[in-house]
């Protein structure tokens, strides 16, 4: 997991770099569809709209050259597993070769790229509608029923090593002086710490399986009459086993609030997640640090990465001002009040 080490991972090498000809090519041949192919912006894979000649809409997914296959196999046998046991999750369906496979490798110069094609979901992005009551409520049920659908699936890649899995966080504060604000890098090794200090030592003891791991407003669909149903769960990327509430805790710092009480509609989301896939009072206990980890890590891995591709830079640094304001509003917060109050959400005295 070093960042500057010579070790090939999917986060120190180059996306795929197919044409939109290239994929148009890839599809008429391994799926029989015609169609115009739009690309949409991705970290550290390729990932592209596809609208069909039939009025059908995809995406195609190519996994980056130095990504496992065996992840990517990992995440499809997950997608089965979620349409079998969790059918009103709204998450994508595989679409099958021609020849009926699940997935295939995608050929250029000498290397190979882990490939499927998924149903295209309909709604808005939630990134930009304000939050509410109602959609911090459809947030926290659409991941507690995910969390379910996944409950009992296994699969030999699951726990694969990855950056962003909460439980390895303490390896990154070698990376903090990416950050060059000395306050906020300040703030963020205290948080590295404190994870290391106090939830480290505990963390084999939680409850843990498959999940999601980056339930984000880019990565969510609302419904675009009502604006709060949510209609598409994307990009599962991301996804590992780790200890369940680590799920919880990525989803909530997404939605710390900008002014006000600033678990205002953490509060929300927590409660509806918990009122379909209960958690522990010990798991709530550790959900404000988990969350500011959470920050800490989406800054740190920000700017890391931003110092070594500048090019997409603005991509990467996309959830930076969100993140820094929270780790500035957790500085101040009365810590045992926050607390009891995420405590309270869960029904716990």
């Amino acid at each position: 997991m070093a960042a500057e080490s010579a070790t090939r991972s999917a986060f120190t090498t180059s996306a795929p770099g197919f044409s939109p000809a290239e994929l148009e090519a890839l599809l008429s041949e391994r799926y029989g569809l015609a169609g115009r192919v739009t690309m949409l912006t991705s970290e550290r894979d390729l990932t592209a709209r596809v609208n069909a000649e039939t009025g059908e809409r995809f995406v195609l997914k190519l996994a980056n050259a130095a990504e496992d296959p065996a992840v990517g196999e990992f995440q499809n046998r997950a997608l089965q597993h979620v349409a079998r046991t969790a059918p009103d999750v709204p998450a994508s369906r595989l679409v099958p070769t021609l020849d009926g496979a699940a997935e295939f490798f995608a050929e250029r110069d000498g290397e190979r790229h882990f490939t499927r094609l998924l149903t295209y979901l309909p709604g808005r992005p939630l990134f930009g509608a304000p939050p509410t009551p109602e959609r911090m409520r459809a947030i926290g049920t659409a991941l507690g029923r995910l969390a379910r659908g996944l409950a009992d699936f296994r699969h030999p890649a699951s726990e694969h090593e990855i950056v962003w899995d909460l439980r390895h966080s303490p390896k990154l504060a070698a990376f903090t002086p990416h950050i060059e604000d000395a306050v906020l890098r300040g703030r963020v090794e205290a948080i590295f710490e404190r994870f290391r200090e106090t939830i480290a030592p505990l963390q084999d003891g939680f409850r843990r399986q498959v999940v999601h791991n980056d339930f984000n407003p880019f990565n969510l669909l609302i419904d675009s009459e009502d604006g709060a149903s949510i209609t598409g769960i994307l990009d599962f990327g991301d996804m590992v086993e780790t200890p369940t509430v680590y799920d919880l805790a990525v989803a909530a710092a997404y939605q710390v609030a900008e002014d006000g009480p600033p678990l205002r509609f953490v509060r929300d989301l927590v409660a509806a997640y918990h009122a379909v896939a209960p958690i522990e009072p010990e798991e709530a206990d550790r959900l404000l640090d988990l969350i500011a980890t959470r920050h800490a890590m989406t800054i740190t891995i920000a700017e890391w990465r931003a110092a070594r591709y500048p090019e997409n830079a603005a991509y990467i640094r996309r959830n930076q001002a969100r993140a820094k304001l929270a780790v500035e509003r957790f500085a101040a917060l009365d810590r045992e009040a926050a607390r009891a109050e995420l405590r309270e959400a869960c029904g716990f005295a």
